[in-house]
């Protein structure tokens, strides 16, 4: 009788300690986000003339005002917590926006192919060749700025992309046995694609999500920072290092705390992104 060998046990992929820590910071934001209204200890008007220009914690300052105050008083904390909450829900808004406009225009670029797919690529190609910048000044300068308008604007920001990955696995997705199984039983387009195609490419396009995120986040601060974004008394982390470039000199804590928390969020979505890619793409393993 020949002794077998048992197979070694497989063992899953350990997840490195930067991707480890990206997620707990994105937690840590999203928290912030979901519960601002109730950790922000003061309003992001309430004014303490008497506190003006208070530095942090560990540089001269007290606790009544962690982060420090601005030349009004106003807590830099909780100016801070607010200013995540509306970034990450515009940049969230704005990313879903772009998402489902992608991924429905690459559905139907891959059906119907033929002249709707040429508009479709048509317009992909402009969108790619127009810097959005541009587009963004000149809606928010021409019609002026509200929230839902901004979260829109902005969710034309990286279509593109998901509609090109769209257009390209439903194209092969319909080229497999599973979508044309599903096609000879009698079921109609809109259910192939989005109760068949959809969850079996799902995962590029999450990843490719998490792609955009960071640079809506981004171009959301940049609008801000040049006064076209967040308006007054409204606040966000762009419009927090507008506000702060005027007393860098002497109050650098206005602006020093958002502008992390702009680089710290990006960094970490940005690497939770690319885990995510190569976990999830097939063809990089």
């Amino acid at each position: 009788m020949s002794a077998t060998t048992a197979a070694p046990p497989r063992t899953r992929p350990s997840i490195p300690p930067a991707v480890l820590a990206a997620f707990g910071w994105i937690a840590a934001i999203l928290a912030v986000a979901v519960f601002a209204e109730l950790i922000r200890p003061y309003g992001i008007t309430q004014m303490d003339l008497r506190a003006r220009l208070t530095p942090p914690i560990g540089f001269g300052g007290t606790w009544a005002h962690p982060l420090g105050s601005d030349e009004l008083g106003r807590d830099v904390l909780s100016r801070l917590i607010v200013s995540i909450r509306i970034s990450v829900t515009i940049a969230f808004g704005a990313t879903t926006i772009a998402a489902v406009l992608g991924t429905t225009l690459g559905f139907l670029a891959a059906h119907f192919r033929g002249w709707i797919e040429q508009i479709v690529l048509m317009l992909i190609d402009f969108q790619a060749s127009m810097p959005f910048l541009i587009i963004a000044l000149a809606v928010l300068a021409f019609f002026g700025n509200s929230l839902p308008l901004f979260i829109g604007l902005m969710g034309f920001y990286g279509w593109e992309r998901h509609a090109r990955i769209a257009r390209g696995l439903a194209i092969a997705a319909n080229a497999q046995g599973y979508a044309a199984a599903v096609r000879q039983l009698g079921a109609r387009p809109l259910r192939i694609y989005f109760r068949h195609v959809l969850p079996n490419i799902a995962a590029t396009l999450i990843v490719a999500g998490t792609l955009s995120f960071p640079e809506v986040v981004l171009l959301e601060s940049g609008l801000s920072f040049l006064g076209l974004g967040v308006q007054p008394p409204m606040t966000s982390l762009g419009n927090m290092v507008g506000y702060g470039r005027e007393y860098l000199t002497r109050a650098p804590w206005i602006l020093l705390s958002p502008s992390i928390t702009i680089v710290v969020t990006t960094m970490s979505v940005s690497l939770v992104g690319d885990w995510l890619r190569d976990r999830l793409d097939p063809t990089l393993r």
